[in-house]
């Protein structure tokens, strides 16, 4: 009992930091929470975790992945590219949640170190950000 009360009361609340993103009239924070980042992307105001995944996957559009995918150090998509994004988002928005490894695999006919290779970052931190699917991290929040 007294090694629970100390782990309850060792416990942080949020940083007091102000890590909120605020518009430049107004104090309120864009994002409402310190782990989210408001940016302007392909001319549209797009709300992203801290790691840099879309928040929503609605916000996504061909502008936003070749933004995302200059960030990364991929500087032109070809077709392979949009084969696995396209697959990645049809999957994502049938069965609500991205495509296992072997999905992916098996939905676009290529090996996973070929798809590892395609993006700089891999899957997690290359194609599937690329594709504005949210963070696998974040299932809260």
């Amino acid at each position: 009992m007294i090694c629970r009360l100390r782990r309850i009361k060792s416990r942080r609340p949020w940083p007091k930091a102000n890590r909120y993103v605020t518009s430049s009239n107004s104090s309120k924070p864009l994002s409402g929470h310190p782990n989210r980042v408001v940016r302007e992307i392909a001319g549209k105001t797009t709300v992203f975790d801290g790691e840099g995944f879309l928040r929503n996957p609605d916000d996504w559009s061909e502008e936003v992945a070749q933004s995302l995918a200059s960030e990364i150090g991929l500087s032109k998509m070809d077709e392979r590219h949009h084969q696995v994004i396209d697959f990645m988002r049809r999957y994502y928005f049938y069965h609500g949640r991205a495509p296992m490894n072997r999905d992916l695999k098996a939905g676009v006919d290529m090996p996973l170190l070929e798809l590892e290779a395609l993006f700089p970052g891999g899957i997690r931190l290359g194609a599937r950000r690329v594709a504005g699917l949210p963070n696998p991290k974040s299932c809260a929040g």
